[in-house]
């Protein structure tokens, strides 16, 4: 990792800080796409936003968000603590923190442009179709591409033996396990959602 981030710690906490804005604008940009027509020719079931801190936000397209204000707030104020404290003393820790968050958002922000890009093309004729994803596949789809990058940085981080991208493959990891807990959740909420329907309509007869 470069020397600026460890001789500059307040350098660190604001790249994080203008990825985390900026990956909120690009949700909201594609969420908004999403609900202007993209939906009807790609649908998620559930919310467009897969993180379900957010979802309420997003789903709302609220541009400014309380929760995201916290959250922004929070982490930049701990990761310039982290920054202070161990920029001098263990700097390949400190480096593998900015590779865990910064990279990852930047695999997220590639997610964003190509969602941008189809969402457009399906504002018109260049997208013809519809295509419907249940949340467990959505969730599990997000899971296998996060997956993706943590096996890029992982190599990456084995022919340099960089810090940051070793930071950047456990962060990737991480949250595509999130992703995947997310998915079997889902999948066992459709599971008692199926079960749940036909014993409404017996109990319902049976009443009648």
């Amino acid at each position: 990792m470069s020397d600026l981030f460890l001789n500059y710690v307040w350098l660190g906490p604001l790249v994080w800080a203008v990825l985390y804005i900026s990956d909120y604008c690009f949700t909201l940009t594609c969420a908004r796409l999403y609900q202007g027509g993209a939906r009807e020719k790609m649908v998620f079931e559930g919310s467009y936003e897969i993180t379900p801190f957010y979802q309420k936000e997003v789903d709302a397209l609220r541009r400014v968000s309380p929760r995201f204000l916290l959250m922004l707030a929070i982490s930049v104020i701990w990761l310039w603590w982290v920054g202070q404290t161990t920029a001098q003393t263990s700097p390949n820790f400190y480096s593998f923190i900015l590779g865990a968050l910064i990279l990852v958002q930047l695999a997220v922000h590639i997610r964003h442009v190509r969602n941008y890009f189809l969402f457009r093309a399906m504002l018109t004729n260049a997208v013809r179709g519809r295509l419907e994803y249940s949340r467990p596949v959505l969730l599990m789809g997000s899971a296998m591409e996060l997956f993706t990058f943590a096996v890029m940085f992982a190599v990456m981080a084995i022919f340099t033996a960089s810090p940051f991208a070793s930071g950047g493959a456990a962060g990737a990891g991480w949250v595509g396990i999130q992703h995947i807990m997310l998915s079997s959740k889902a999948r066992r909420t459709a599971r008692v959602a199926q079960y749940r329907l036909p014993l409404e309509a017996v109990t319902e007869t049976a009443a009648r």
